[in-house]
């Protein structure tokens, strides 16, 4: 089986705004995406999860990397400023028989 290079873009947002990421994540292209639940603490404290609304998420997004930096310059200029939000970009190699 071939493997593909692609981008894992991660981002940890507060769960408030799943709606909105998920709709910009369409807008922009993005084929697919996975959203869990995460809890943890960082510059604006703890985030346990306990309420829906309070907790946060995790959207992975695996894409090349045009999109990882259109998603990540919109998450920029739209949400860091005034919500609890982090991305990272990871190297991947996507073992799927066909390149998407």
């Amino acid at each position: 089986m071939d493997s593909h290079q692609r981008k894992l873009l991660t981002i940890i947002a507060e769960a408030v705004l799943e709606h909105q990421l998920t709709q910009m994540l369409d807008k922009l292209g993005a084929s697919g995406y996975t959203i869990s639940d995460a809890r943890g603490r960082g510059s604006r404290g703890v985030r346990n999860a306990d309420w829906a609304s309070s907790g946060n998420i995790r959207i992975e997004v695996v894409c090349g990397e045009a999109l990882a930096i259109s998603i990540e310059d919109y998450l920029f200029k739209n949400y860091y400023n005034n919500y609890a939000i982090i991305a990272f970009l990871t190297d991947v190699a996507v073992m799927r028989p066909e390149k998407f």
